[in-house]
């Protein structure tokens, strides 16, 4: 087994040449998912590139109410951006729930979504709000909804020496509010059982005029569910709506059993904890 090479490149095509050299390279946005899976042996790197010291992906940047966020921004710095959470609290609050005050200072939403796990927290908020992600590679730049980035339990779509440089946020829509819930089996600090990103807008009588419901830790990867989103528009967000949605979530579940949760426990608590979020983003929305 060759030795493990680590590099810290200074720009965005030094990072894209090097993982474009090795097959077995990998970033290391934050390292808080790297270093623990390569730790425990799930990972055998040949290069692992770190991606910190490059000005684009540490980065946070508003133009026309718009955001990027660099790839790399701690969740700690994200938090911490008062105007950023002002936009995008749901967002925001996702991140905020990856690890613990230690882990924030190096955790990344980038590197959230590009650790491709189906209960990664930020991954439905960012959904929800209609993030997309900035890919750099040999063959130039190319811009996805962040939800085509994780195909699969570890797996993204990202070829052979590409890398999500950053994270878009549209401009926020007037009266617009979005959220992000999750349940865990502890109090704090574990992986979510189902997390639930709502976005709604309403219009100056109150009416839901657009909505996006997303579903983590329910399916392989991040679900969108049309009909939750069809449930709420045209309405008030009334009780008659909301339970629409909600079942509209359970019936989209496609949820495993395992040690923190049954199929059916998972797919009755999505409905709920969407529900629960779409309160907030209903809140929100009218606030703005």
């Amino acid at each position: 087994m060759s030795q493990l090479r680590y590099e810290a490149p200074g720009s965005v095509d030094e990072a894209v040449a090097l993982l474009a050299s090795d097959s077995d390279a990998k970033v290391l946005a934050g390292g808080t998912d790297l270093i623990v899976q390569m730790r425990s042996g799930l990972r055998k790197l040949g290069l692992v590139v770190d991606v910190k010291k490059i000005d684009e992906l540490m980065s946070v940047s508003s133009d026309g109410g718009a955001w990027t966020i660099g790839a790399a921004v701690s969740g700690a710095e994200m938090n911490e951006n008062a105007a950023l959470k002002k936009d995008w609290p749901g967002v925001v609050e996702a991140v905020d729930l990856i690890g613990s005050t230690q882990v924030q200072g190096r955790a990344s939403a980038g590197g959230n979504l590009c650790n491709a796990s189906p209960a990664a927290d930020s991954v439905p908020a960012m959904v929800a709000a209609g993030a997309t992600a900035v890919i750099a590679g040999p063959n130039g730049r190319r811009e996805v909804p962040v939800e085509q980035v994780p195909v699969s339990p570890g797996k993204t779509s990202l070829a052979t020496g590409e890398m999500v440089v950053a994270i878009k946020m549209p401009a926020k829509p007037a009266r617009n509010g979005e959220a992000y819930l999750r349940m865990i089996p502890r109090t704090e600090m574990d992986i979510a059982i189902v997390g639930a990103g709502v976005s709604l807008t309403l219009d100056d009588g109150g009416t839901c005029t657009a909505a996006k419901v997303a579903l983590g830790a329910v399916a392989p990867t991040v679900v969108i569910v049309d009909d939750a989103a069809k449930a709420l528009i045209g309405t008030k967000v009334d009780d008659a709506a909301l339970e629409k949605m909600a079942a509209a979530c359970s019936a989209a579940c496609k949820p495993i059993d395992d040690k923190r949760g049954t199929i059916e426990y998972r797919t009755k608590v999505a409905g709920v904890m969407a529900r629960r979020a779409a309160l907030i983003a209903l809140e929100r929305a009218r606030s703005n």
